[in-house]
């Protein structure tokens, strides 16, 4: 066989295995819902905790801010597949503090909930006051 055609046999095989292995990539790499829920998912196995104000809510996104160690962090988390663990009006969410774990090699990367943890600070129900502290009748 003329080495022409073995070049020209090899180049093709090698932009076919290139072309397969650029489909394969696009394929296996998740996509941006799949990442989101993973990030979140690691950073509440691994996070720190630390304490938030919640400064605004707005459509599927919850802003705050928080400190660590001294440096002051504006974040925001899209929690429109959460809306489960939401209070049923959002907006009373504003201004009140909530618990946030962030990632401790880079305290930018934080999370007010998931889907195994919320650390809003949703309003319990008023006890009676037949109720001691305890929790017994009188």
């Amino acid at each position: 066989m003329p080495a022409r055609v073995e070049i020209a046999a090899l180049c093709g095989l090698s932009a076919g295995l290139i072309a397969l292995a650029v489909y394969l990539a696009g394929r296996l790499r998740p996509d941006p819902e799949k990442r989101e829920r993973k990030r979140r998912l690691k950073v509440n196995r691994t996070g720190r905790l630390g304490d938030a104000t919640i400064t605004e809510v707005s459509g599927d996104a919850i802003y705050y801010s928080y400190s660590v160690r001294g440096v002051q962090y504006e974040a925001s988390q899209e929690v429109g597949g959460l809306r489960e663990r939401l209070p049923a009006e959002p907006l009373r969410l504003i201004g009140s503090i909530a618990s946030i774990k962030y990632a401790p090699g880079n305290p930018a990367n934080s999370i007010l909930l998931c889907e195994e943890w919320s650390g809003l600070r949703l309003e319990r129900p008023r006890r009676s006051m037949d109720v001691d502290s305890v929790g017994h009748q009188p």
